[in-house]
C-alpha cells in the first residue's frame, strides 16, 4: 500500500469527501461550511463537488443546527455537522445533553442518534477568551456520547470515518493549531481504533499522558528530558478521553512508576483531575510519586501573544515538572 503526503486539514477533508462519496445519508451542516470552505479551509471545494443538498450552509444558531442533526439522525441519516469553535458549542449544550445523549437510554434502544459533531478547539491563535479555550472535558462527562480527539494526521482521517460507523453520537474536537500539521498516511481511507489510546514513544522513567494539541509539545519535552537530563519518558497519547482507556495508561504507569499529565484544560475540575483519580484508585500502588499535573493558567484566555503563550502548557513546563520528582 502506498502513502500520501497530507495536512492534518487535508485528512480531515479527505475523510469528508470520502464519506460523502460513498454514502448517500452523509452531510454536512455549518457555518461557512460550504462557498467559503469552513472557517478553518477544511471543507474548501466540496460545494462545488457535491452539491447544496449535501453541504449545507447553516445559520449562526448552534442551539438550531445541532439540533437539526439530532432530527436528521433519528430519521436515518448520517450528519456530520461543524461547530466552529469549541466556545460556540455552548449553545448547543441542551441539543447535547438532553437530547442527543440520552434518547436511546430514555427509548429503551428503540432509537439512536448516529450524529457527528466536529469542532475546532485550543488555544495558541490570539483569539482570546471567546474562541480559544478547551473544554472537551464537559462534553467527556457527559454519559451516552463518545468525545474523541485526534491529534495525527492520521487520526484526523481515520476517527471521522470510525465516527460514522457508530449508532451513538461522537465528538471530535480538532486542535486549530493542529490543521497545517503534515504527515505521511496511507492512500486508502480506512477508519482507525477509537478504543484504545496509543504509546507515541517509548520510556522506561516516567508516563506522559495528553491528547490532542499537546501531543507535539509533550513528544518536544521528552526529547528534551533524553538530550539534557538522561530520562527516558513514554509519551501517551490518549486518543479518545469518553470512554478513557486507563489500562494504557496504567500498563505504563507499571514501568515507569511516575507519571505527569498535560492538558490544556483548566485544572480545576478538568480531564486530568479525572486521569489522576483513575490512576490512584485503579494503581496507587505503582507510584513512586505523587500524580502530576501540567494544565492550562486558570484565566480566560488572554489576547496578548506573550500572555496566551504563558497561560497554556509547554514543553518546558512539562520538563519541569518531571524534574521536581525524585529518581
Amino acid at each position: 500500500m502506498s502513502t500520501i503526503k497530507l495536512t492534518y486539514r487535508e485528512a480531515v477533508r479527505a475523510a469528508l469527501r470520502h464519506a460523502l462519496a460513498t454514502d448517500p445519508r452523509v452531510f454536512l451542516m455549518g457555518e461557512d461550511v460550504g462557498g467559503y470552505g469552513g472557517a478553518f479551509a477544511v471543507s474548501l471545494g466540496l460545494l462545488d463537488e457535491f452539491g447544496p443538498e449535501r453541504v449545507r450552509n447553516a445559520p449562526l444558531s448552534e442551539s438550531g443546527f445541532v439540533g437539526a442533526g439530532i432530527g436528521a439522525s433519528l430519521g436515518g441519516m448520517r450528519p456530520i455537522v461543524e461547530v466552529m469553535t469549541i466556545n460556540f458549542s455552548l449553545l448547543a449544550l441542551d441539543q447535547v445533553v438532553n437530547n442527543a445523549a440520552t434518547l436511546r437510554y430514555m427509548s429503551g434502544g428503540q432509537l439512536s442518534v448516529p450524529l457527528v459533531v466536529r469542532m475546532a478547539t485550543g488555544g495558541g491563535r490570539q483569539m482570546a477568551a471567546q474562541h480559544e479555550h478547551s473544554l472537551e472535558a464537559w462534553y467527556a462527562h457527559i454519559p451516552g456520547i463518545k468525545a474523541l480527539a485526534p491529534a495525527t494526521v492520521e487520526d484526523a482521517r481515520g476517527m471521522l470515518l470510525a465516527a460514522l460507523q457508530e449508532q451513538d453520537p461522537v465528538f471530535i474536537f480538532e486542535h486549530a493549531l493542529l490543521y497545517p500539521l503534515e504527515g505521511e498516511i496511507d492512500d486508502e481511507p480506512r477508519a482507525v481504533d477509537i478504543a484504545h489510546a496509543a504509546v507515541r514513544r517509548e520510556g522506561s522513567d516516567v508516563t506522559v499522558v495528553t491528547y490532542g494539541g499537546s501531543l507535539g509539545k509533550c513528544l518536544a519535552a521528552a526529547e528534551l528530558l533524553e538530550q539534557e537530563h538522561g530520562l527516558a519518558a513514554e509519551v501517551i497519547d490518549l486518543r479518545t478521553l469518553r470512554p478513557l482507556d486507563t489500562d494504557t495508561v496504567l500498563a505504563s504507569l507499571a514501568k515507569t512508576h511516575r507519571v505527569v499529565i498535560v492538558d490544556e484544560g483548566w485544572k480545576t475540575g478538568g480531564l486530568a483531575g479525572e486521569i489522576s483519580a483513575q490512576i490512584m484508585e485503579q494503581g496507587f500502588d505503582l507510584l513512586d510519586w505523587p500524580v502530576q499535573r501540567v494544565c492550562g493558567v486558570e484565566v480566560p484566555m488572554p489576547y496578548a501573544k506573550h500572555l496566551e503563550e504563558a497561560a497554556l502548557p509547554s514543553a518546558e513546563r512539562v520538563v519541569a515538572a518531571v524534574r521536581e520528582m525524585a529518581f
